[in-house]
């Protein structure tokens, strides 16, 4: 049967069958569908709730086609105008159509359906689950009413059985939209029993939670109680608590020691806010750990330095071959000291290749001058919290390593060794740098501040020792501040010299053996032929392989000679390159962090339009030089050669090395010349200098290394700057007297000797 009936449209409520609801009306239109309800239709209408909840004015495509007819119960007009209506639920409907009448009111011509029962069964089985279900669920929900159960005691029709429980049920809209629109009672009286059976195991959960919780907090309370009980007894009969005991420990230490009455106050502060917080506060850990490391700083407590200059000597020419410069170094401050107890300690930085003994020398340095040893490593560090610590709001937060390495040595005046200073990292967000400018500079290291531990602690009386491979990779403020001693490379006769006063003896120490020989040619064997580099850190490697494997073998022979070296090493790694009698090949004197070293560049020439072409991985520094050295050349009129119809190629050897800086200015002046002239330069010759387009020979640096990276690759005669005259003076006179060392102030000197005759 179809009919016509007026339509209340509810967005926040949905009316199902058998339930009553209560609703104020304030909307003009649904008050004229009210009336025309309550007039026409015998109170009834048609109640519905639009499909898109959030659109203001839905149209006809935004309404249901199923919807529950209510009765209007009562209306009351207020004095505001706003109608009160009771409207109870009769049953559902399917709407046929949407329309508006004359007067613009939405109307719907609906049509009941009525499904007709086939199980009874299976209606009387959910009858009855549904309301063992409704009484478990009432049972287990304090805050539900029992009035359902009455009201459902008597009922024995399932699809109205299921209206009742659902508009009881605390459900969501959504979920009570689809009980609305669903005509067939059988599935909705299962889904309602899968509904509550979620309810009960959400119930379940809850109750379970909360019994967690409140058996915690009884506990914690009766746990509270019981502490209070006990300390108020402890009290009575004097006997002390734990936290009393660490109290009046904290208490004794703080009064014992040497600091200002402003941080002594503070730090009381604390120990008496610690007393205040229990113990289940998560603060009192945070407070004690604070304590703990602020007490057992070192606070004026200093370790007894040896004074003797001899036996300081001693000590370090034990340990460490030649470095006179940085013994003498340290001769120089301990005697200083012994006329002013107040010098300030030197910001030492220790420049060289790697393998040399730089990290070694600083441990040296503190056994020597009877001084605790602290080693950072800062090689990678970008972030300067590693150093100055975290304040200790954060989880976790200790002081950093500056402050740690103190409390580990216990005194205020430890060496502190600084490893690596040249490979920290920096980006635009850290610079780590700039947090040594404070620990190093000896105008502020007096009062530096940790983060964590928030008050000025001294650093002036330690000595502090940097190391670096590339005093350039140092940023300029921060090298500023400090004492730049170099460390240089070894020759062969001085590696020999240290492999048999230091390497081997402290070997067969390590290992506890004895009589176990090297002839002088063997080492030199191992040194020229196994090993290339500029500290004897792979020696080191080697001889200890070579004395296990006699182990080993359980060699009678009390020697290892030439032939145990190539049987158990193998062939040699490094022989002399040959790259002789060849026009346009020049040695270069090149340095690198890892020492002086011989660099080849060679240079051919042929017909062209006046291209270069570079290779051997050269940077742009020494593209200038190139271009100098033709300019010049061409100047000088030393060939009649038309260089726009010349392409030179010119390469330096190693690809894998980048070859940057100026100083090979004078070598690759001199591999064009030769190329040019065709004239072959001698393989023991090597030079170094930036060239001018006047053919001045300017200083360069790292001469020392260079001249000995030359000794090593047995070179015979070298050309330097004039103006490095001053740098032959740090050079051993056994590197002179085997070296002819030839100053030169413009490159027509050079020309003379190699060109000219």
């Amino acid at each position: 049967m179809k009919e016509s009936l007026p339509i209340l449209l509810l967005k926040k409520l949905v009316l199902l069958p058998d339930q009553e609801i209560r609703l104020e009306i304030n909307n003009e239109v649904s008050k004229i569908a009210i009336d025309e309800a309550i007039k026409l239709n015998n109170s009834n209408i048609l109640v519905i709730s639009p499909i898109n909840l959030l659109e203001e004015k839905p149209s006809a495509s935004d309404l249901p086609k199923i919807g529950v007819i209510g009765k209007i119960k009562t209306k009351i007009k207020l004095p505001n105008n706003n109608y009160r209506i009771i409207i109870k639920g009769l049953n559902r409907v399917e709407v046929i159509e949407y329309f508006q009448n004359n007067v613009g009111i939405l109307k719907s011509v609906v049509k009941r359906i009525y499904i007709k029962k086939t199980n009874e069964v299976k209606e009387t089985a959910l009858i009855r689950k549904i309301k063992e279900l409704i009484q478990e669920y009432i049972l287990l929900n304090s805050e539900s009413s029992n009035v359902i159960t009455s009201t459902i005691e008597n009922i024995n029709d399932l699809d109205l059985l299921t209206d009742i429980v659902v508009g009881f049920l605390p459900m969501d809209l959504n979920k009570k939209l689809l009980y609305m629109n669903e005509f067939n009672y059988i599935k909705r009286a299962e889904t309602l029993i899968k509904d509550i059976n979620i309810e009960l195991e959400v119930i379940n959960l809850d109750t379970k939670i909360d019994d967690e919780i409140r058996e915690k907090f009884e506990k914690e309370q009766r746990d509270f109680i019981l502490k209070e009980k006990i300390n108020k007894l402890n009290n009575e009969l004097g006997i002390l608590t734990d936290k009393q005991l660490e109290l009046n420990h904290y208490k004794k230490i703080l009064d014992d020691l040497d600091i200002s009455d402003k941080v002594k106050n503070k730090l009381y502060n604390e120990i008496k806010r610690y007393e205040y917080t229990n113990d289940n506060n998560p603060d009192a850990s945070v407070i004690r750990n604070y304590l703990e490391w602020v007490l057992n700083l070192p606070w004026n407590k200093y370790s007894l330095e040896e004074t003797n200059l001899d036996n300081i000597k001693k000590s370090l020419d034990k340990t460490h071959y030649g470095l006179e410069t940085i013994k003498k170094r340290i001769l120089e401050f301990v005697s200083i000291k012994k006329i002013n107890k107040d010098v300030s300690n030197p910001i030492l930085c220790l420049v060289g290749p790697p393998g040399v003994g730089k990290t070694t020398l600083g441990i040296s340095i503190s056994h020597a001058l009877n001084r605790e040893f602290y080693k950072i490593s800062v090689g990678g560090l970008n972030d300067s919290s590693e150093l100055v610590g975290h304040r200790k709001t954060f989880l976790g937060a200790n002081p950093g390593k500056i402050i740690q390495g103190i409390n580990k040595c216990g005194v205020m005046n430890p060496v502190i060794l600084i490893d690596e200073i040249d490979k920290m990292n920096y980006d635009y967000k850290r610079d780590p740098s700039s947090t040594f400018l404070e620990i190093l500079d000896e105008s502020q290291n007096k009062m530096f501040v940790d983060n964590y531990i928030e008050e000025p602690f001294d650093l002036s009386k330690v000595m502090f020792i940097l190391t670096a491979n590339n005093i350039n990779d140092i940023p300029g403020p921060l090298r500023d501040r400090l004492e730049i001693i170099e460390i240089n490379s070894y020759t062969e006769y001085e590696k020999l010299d240290i492999v048999k006063k230091y390497l081997i003896p402290d070997i067969l120490s390590n290992y506890g053996l004895k009589n176990i020989n090297f002839s002088d040619d063997t080492i030199l064997n191992i040194i020229n032929n196994y090993t290339r580099e500029s500290g004897v850190r792979e020696l080191n490697r080697i001889l200890k392989r070579l004395i296990r494997n006699y182990c080993l073998e359980k060699n009678k022979s009390k020697e290892i000679t030439n032939n145990d070296v190539l049987r158990i090493l193998g062939v040699p790694k490094y022989t002399k390159e040959e790259i002789l009698n060849h026009k346009g090949v020049v040695n270069s004197l090149a340095w690198t962090p890892y020492g002086g070293n011989i660099q080849k560049i060679e240079c051919i020439s042929f017909n062209g339009t006046g291209k270069i072409i570079t290779t051997g991985n050269i940077a742009n520094i020494l593209e200038e030089s190139i271009k100098v050295a033709i300019s010049y050349i061409k100047l000088k009129k030393y060939t009649t050669k038309n260089f726009d119809e010349l392409d030179l190629h010119i390469n330096a050897l190693h690809a894998g090395i980048k070859k940057d800086g100026s100083s090979g200015g004078v070598a690759i002046t001199t591999a064009i010349l030769s190329i040019i002239k065709n004239k072959i330069i001698n393989e023991n010759i090597a030079m170094t200098g930036e060239i001018t387009l006047n053919g001045d020979i300017l200083a360069v640096g790292g001469i020392k290394e260079k001249i000995i990276g030359a000794y090593n690759n047995n070179i015979k005669t070298i050309y330097i700057p004039y103006n490095n005259n001053s740098d032959l003076e740090s050079i051993p006179d056994n590197i002179k007297e085997k070296l002819e060392i030839k100053l030169v102030k413009n490159y027509g000197e050079i020309y003379i000797d190699l060109f000219s005759k």
